[in-house]
């Protein structure tokens, strides 16, 4: 059998090798598209204005990577902080096994980056080319002065949204006013234009030609989506029992049962689809649960007037009239988990201090005996200052004995974000009190008194 999307044989070899046959997703109206597009206004405009927000005369959101410095509105982050980022990436995960257990490809369909740009892409598209019928017209057509206006006027559109695409992604980096203004003065570094070709280049390759190419072949979690699914989730589905067996008629024909179903093989379904499934065909892992296959025929069940739901959002069970159980044992083990995650992380947030601690006794010697009777420990300390400002902080250390300090008086300076090693040495009375004891060292800043922090330590002596 041949086929025509197959290349030709060579030295009486069959190729394997089928050519990507480009998909024109026609346009849809309904209660679903109109969700999305909401969602990808939504998403786009917190990407694109979240950047230009001020904070406290700086930037709200901003990863100052050669500063070491996280912004988020007040919160300040630093590399002492990554446990924060480790937290966040686990609750997302846990967040995405959650609603997929639940409601199958949500973020596929609605939150991807790839399906919100790809969206704003066909949009320009259709602007540009028209609907599906014209777009594939236009593309078998003959090369004519409209066919290249039309080309280069979506080529422009493309790259230049592209490119105010990767300029925004740089400027969660780099303050974005100031990219701007080097930008329009062209005294852009090397890094930042580097960065902001390749974003401008990805998405204008992935949301522009690769489209259902990287849900299909380059997105991990279209292999393993099935393992979260079972027969309660809420899957698009289409109903075969109500819809076969299909084919054409004339408005106002109504279905006859074992003669004739409610589909009236349009095809409409197919044609809207992003990814080019046949969603009549059963689940398939290219899905993405956009959900205009739903609108569509919802549209065409209108225009027949047959009951809508031929296609739609559904589970196994109730497709089979069995009942669906929406608490079961993987959705409320993933619901657990991610309300315990997202507890701790908030209280450890909420209990972030501004200052921290670290104390390490050195342990070439426990101890050493001074000319004076005393006793001497010797420890390294770390203190980190995670505010935005500088701070001279003064250490001190209490136990059951006198203790003293050396140096004495012992201040500090450290600058913001760095972390300050500072070699402490203590002393006090070899036997009174007994052997050895716990010690806590203490920091406060003095000029702002709250910013406090301790740590406890072993202070080591000989035993009586």
């Amino acid at each position: 059998m041949h086929n025509s999307d197959t290349a030709p044989a060579v030295g009486g070899l069959a190729s394997l090798y089928a050519a990507q046959q480009k998909i024109y997703p026609r346009g849809v109206i309904g209660r679903y598209a109109r969700l999305r597009t909401l969602a990808a206004w939504c998403l786009l405009g917190l990407f694109y204005c979240i950047p230009w927000l001020p904070w406290n005369g700086r930037q709200a959101v901003l990863f100052d990577l050669p500063a070491r410095k996280f912004y988020v509105l007040g919160l300040v982050m630093w590399p002492q902080d990554f446990i924060f980022l480790t937290g966040l990436l686990i609750i997302a995960a846990l967040t995405l096994f959650f609603f997929t257990a639940l409601a199958g490809r949500l973020w596929c369909g609605y939150a991807c980056p790839q399906t919100v740009w790809t969206e704003v892409f066909l949009w320009m598209e259709r602007v540009v080319e028209g609907d599906r019928h014209e777009r594939m017209k236009l593309d078998r057509g003959e090369w004519t002065l409209s066919k290249l206006s039309r080309k280069a006027l979506k080529q422009v559109l493309w790259i230049g949204f592209a490119a105010w695409t990767g300029f925004t992604f740089v400027g969660f980096f780099t303050p974005v006013r100031t990219l701007g203004s080097e930008l329009f003065s062209v005294s852009l570094g090397p890094w930042e234009t580097f960065w902001i070709v390749f974003y401008g280049f990805a998405t204008y390759g992935n949301a522009g030609y690769l489209r259902e190419q990287v849900c299909k072949y380059m997105c991990p979690y279209a292999r393993f989506q099935s393992a979260m699914f079972d027969r309660d989730t809420l899957i698009i589905t289409y109903d075969a029992a109500r819809g076969e067996p299909r084919g054409p008629r004339r408005r106002g024909v109504q279905p006859q049962s074992g003669v004739m179903g409610a589909c009236v093989d349009c095809t409409w379904c197919v044609q809207v689809c992003p990814t080019g499934i046949d969603i009549r065909k059963g689940l398939q892992y290219e899905c993405i649960a956009c959900a205009a296959c739903i609108d569509a025929c919802d549209s065409v069940m209108d225009k027949m007037q047959y009951p809508r739901g031929l296609i739609r959002y559904t589970t196994e069970h109730a497709l089979n009239h069995r009942p669906t159980r929406i608490l079961r044992p993987r959705v409320l083990m993933y619901a657990s988990l991610l309300g315990v995650l997202m507890m701790t992380f908030g209280l450890a947030l909420a209990l972030r201090k501004p200052v921290a601690l670290d104390v390490i006794r050195d342990r070439n010697a426990l101890y050493r005996m001074l000319d004076d009777g005393r006793v001497e420990n010797v420890y390294d300390l770390k203190i980190m200052n995670k505010t935005e400002y500088p701070h001279r902080f003064a250490v001190a250390v209490r136990g059951a004995g006198t203790l003293a300090l050396d140096p004495d008086p012992a201040v500090f300076a450290v600058r913001s974000g760095e972390v300050f090693p500072a070699a402490m040495r203590v002393r006090r009375s070899a036997y009174e009190p007994q052997g050895s004891e716990t010690v806590v060292f203490e920091i406060r800043a003095l000029d702002e008194p709250a910013l406090y922090a301790s740590s406890k330590a072993r202070f080591i002596a000989p035993a009586k």
